[in-house]
């Protein structure tokens, strides 16, 4: 009978350890897709390297740029996470060695330098090698000469090796699909053309590695792009009550929070220099809650990162025939815009006025956006000052007697054409019916007057869908489009 017991508690203790070994085995360290081979990260800063392993266990990870050993303990979960500090940028690969004693992860061929998030919709979205019948502009000579030595690294969200990759989700996500590349030709000619413009222009510029994160999804409205937190706040105008039960998303790119979820919450610990944004064309149904909605999504960018008040680059919507090109659905939104540039905390807008297209949503000419957004990185975050890189705007207006003179802020060194009979104006008096106006520059501003509105009273630039810049500054960037009026639109 003794024995039988004693046989029994043995079998046991043998069942528990094997249960005990086989679980440990199982719960090998692991790492988010965003922390691999290959990958960039921001130079001199504290980033975060996390991931799973054993349950309280201790986890080293070490740094071959300076040989420094970091220790963490997992938690009860197997969740652990560590910072690092990081040298300034530079082309030599280093290794990060993670270990929990028993097997060892080795990340090879890292590089430090600086790292930007590019979000936003289709525009965003669109790779190097173009859309079916919409190209973009030069892209083949950049694709044939992409070299793998390049210190230009890319990682997204949305495709993987040409396809599509579509990710969403109810509930935030700790991980999502995704790697980093070298800047080889069929890597170069997948990701996002406004992101590698932009990276190769800074890289360019400052001479170190330049890494980008490429998250989007075209058609979406920006509410996609938010988290519960922050659309918590807009809960009379917007229904989150889904987001607790168990129906279907019919329709990502236009459900709340979805796309936060699954293609930015996981990747909020992997520290940024900075935030690109081209996104706005499915908001144009309600630009009032749109105003709104802008600086609660880069104030709630800027807490779930939370290294500070990061820079906020984005990109006004181009010219399109949208729902009619001489209807202004889209004028009110780049109003907006606009206005969400003056608003929002170090932020920068790129004007487009001169590369749109009445039939293709999507501009060839997307590296005329990546380089003017890399013009504001490199102005107000890296502080190369000596050029202009900020579209003018409208300051004020003055009424001298039938005509009205425009002043406009951004324009240190005067409007373009000199002296020429500019396009694209209309100007109105009380009786609130806009015709096209003579406009001409005179002294860095600009005289608007028509022989049919003896008494003017408001004058408008490129209010439309779709209308082709003929002003800018010096450095050629068009003036951004605007009204003097603030009458009701339709």
């Amino acid at each position: 009978m003794k024995t039988g017991k004693a046989f029994l508690i043995i079998c046991l203790l043998a069942l528990i350890s094997l249960l005990a070994f086989a679980q440990h085995t199982e719960a090998k360290i692991s790492l988010p897709a965003i922390l691999g081979d290959n990958m960039i990260l921001q130079q001199q800063s504290k980033v975060k390297l996390w991931g799973k392993a054993a349950e309280k266990i201790k986890v080293t990870v070490k740094t071959s740029w300076n040989n420094n050993v970091y220790a963490v303990t997992s938690d009860d979960k197997g969740n652990w996470l560590t910072e690092i500090s990081t040298p300034a940028g530079s082309h030599t690969p280093y290794n990060i060695s993670i270990t929990d004693g028993e097997e060892e992860l080795l990340l090879k061929n890292v590089l430090i330098g600086e790292v930007w998030f590019c979000s936003g919709q289709s525009n965003m979205e669109m790779p190097l090698k173009g859309f079916p019948g919409q190209p973009v502009a030069g892209a083949l000579d950049v694709i044939i000469k992409a070299k793998a030595d390049t210190p230009i690294r890319l990682f997204t969200t949305d495709s993987k090796d040409g396809k599509w990759v579509r990710q969403f989700n109810k509930q935030v996500q700790a991980d999502c699909q995704g790697r980093w590349m070298e800047h080889t030709p069929e890597h170069v000619a997948n990701i996002s053309a406004v992101g590698y413009y932009f990276a190769r222009a800074i890289q360019s510029a400052l001479g170190i590695p330049v890494g980008i994160i490429v998250s989007t999804w075209g058609g979406s409205k920006v509410e996609a792009w938010m988290s519960r937190e922050a659309l918590k706040p807009f809960s009379t105008e917007i229904d989150l009550s889904f987001l607790d039960n168990r129906d279907e998303v019919k329709n990502p790119t236009q459900t709340p929070v979805v796309l936060y979820n699954a293609k930015i919450a996981p990747l909020t610990n992997f520290v940024i220099r900075g935030f690109l944004w081209y996104q706005g064309e499915s908001n144009r149904g309600d630009t009032g809650l749109y105003a709104r909605l802008m600086p609660a999504f880069v104030n709630d960018l800027r807490t779930k990162w939370n290294i500070g008040d990061f820079p906020f680059y984005f990109v006004q919507i181009a010219p399109h025939n949208y729902d009619g090109i001489d209807r202004t659905s889209a004028a009110r939104l780049r109003e907006v815009q606009e206005q969400n540039m003056r608003e929002i905390a170090n932020a920068g807008m790129v004007t487009t006025m001169d590369i749109g297209d009445p039939q293709l949503i999507h501009p060839a000419e997307k590296a005329t956006v990546g380089n003017r957004l890399a013009y504001w990185a490199l102005a107000e975050t890296y502080q190369k000052l000596h050029f202009g890189y900020k579209p003018p705007t409208y300051r004020e207006m003055e009424i001298d007697g039938s005509a009205i003179i425009l002043s406009f802020d951004n324009a240190e060194q005067g409007i373009c054409p000199i002296g020429s009979v500019l396009k694209g104006f209309e100007i109105a008096g009380e009786d609130r019916l806009f015709i096209p106006a003579k406009a001409i520059e005179k002294g860095g501003r600009i005289i608007v007057s028509s022989e049919s509105v003896p008494t003017p009273v408001a004058v408008r630039y490129l209010y439309k869908n779709f209308a082709e810049a003929t002003v800018f500054n010096i450095f050629g960037i068009p003036v951004s489009p605007f009204r003097t009026d603030d009458w009701p639109t339709e």
